[in-house]
């Protein structure tokens, strides 16, 4: 499920009241409160399975969740915000901080809180069940607000979960949602862990954001041990260890990876008039002679009698 909605499609003056009513069915039931300027805003979102994703740019103006609206619509969600561009002023539970771009903020829509944008904001917002985060990460529960700074272990990939699952330029097959969301949760506990250097978390922790960040770059033809084991500050040895635990070499792994991707956009009718040469380089084969016979020894067919099947 998607939409969009724009200040521009309504009656000059109608904006904010509009804005108003698209973000309590968006994102959450909460007042909006405008500034002087003249307001302008757009907004997108998309849902997939339990969890809300947003990406939104408007003039300055705050949100506020009240006391009443925690009390008659609870929210057992969470919203993690990542700051694409400007300042965002967060306030709950008597903590403040500032976002700013780059960094991520997580509040509990539990509970009261203000967001305040002073000037012209662009956000990702995500929200995501509180049981999702809790049972991967249960020390979100005894501090909130939370904001994951700018140089934060594994931010980098949580940013990109974020902007690939908001972004309504880009179709997602529904396996594909899946795991993104899946790993976005994984990624959030990372990230927020207490004390948990990159190259010093646990081999469970450690393997999740290995593989995570390996699906995103399947189509990155250098991919390789050595360029994963230095983005995670760990040996080339111990990378082949965690590998090993999935039961997979790093090589053996990424092959599947990358031919099951495949064999997916072979089967997707919006991929009907690409050329399979294309969809083969989008996921990291450079050698088509070596992406055909691998394809065929797996699926026991070629790519095209595949997509024609």
């Amino acid at each position: 499920m998607k939409a969009m909605w724009s200040t521009d499609a309504v009656k000059p003056g109608e904006g904010f009241a509009y804005w108003h009513d698209v973000v309590r069915q968006a994102v959450l039931n909460v007042n909006t409160e405008p500034r002087p300027e003249q307001f302008r805003a757009r907004i997108s979102w998309r849902v997939f399975g339990d969890m809300r994703f947003t990406k939104f740019q408007s003039t300055g103006h705050d949100l506020v969740r009240s006391a009443q609206h925690t009390s008659y619509e609870p929210a057992e969600n969470y919203l993690i915000g990542l700051q694409c561009d400007g300042q965002s002023e967060i306030s709950q539970s008597g903590d403040d901080f500032i976002l700013s771009a780059g960094e991520i903020g997580i509040v509990n829509g539990q509970l009261p809180f203000r967001l305040a944008f002073p000037k012209t904001v662009s956000r990702v917002v995500a929200v995501v069940p509180r049981q999702a985060l809790d049972s991967r990460a249960p020390w979100l529960r005894r501090a909130m607000p939370r904001k994951i700074a700018a140089n934060a272990p594994f931010l980098g990939l949580v940013q990109s979960h974020l902007r690939q699952l908001a972004n309504d330029d880009h179709e997602l097959l529904a396996t594909e949602a899946a795991l993104l969301t899946e790993n976005l949760c994984n990624l959030i506990a990372l990230a927020t862990a207490p004390d948990m250097p990159t190259s010093a978390c646990s081999a469970d922790l450690q393997r999740v954001a290995i593989l995570s960040f390996c699906r995103l770059n399947l189509g990155e033809e250098r991919l390789c041990p050595a360029l994963v084991a230095a983005r995670f500050g760990i040996s080339i040895r111990t990378l082949h260890m965690r590998f090993a635990a999935t039961g997979q070499s790093f090589r053996s792994w990424l092959l599947d990876r990358r031919l099951e991707a495949s064999s997916a956009a072979l089967k997707d009718p919006r991929e009907r008039n690409t050329d399979i040469a294309n969809i083969a380089y989008r996921f990291g084969f450079s050698d088509l002679s070596h992406f055909h016979r691998t394809f065929r020894a797996r699926y026991g067919m070629t790519p095209r009698a595949w997509r024609q099947s």
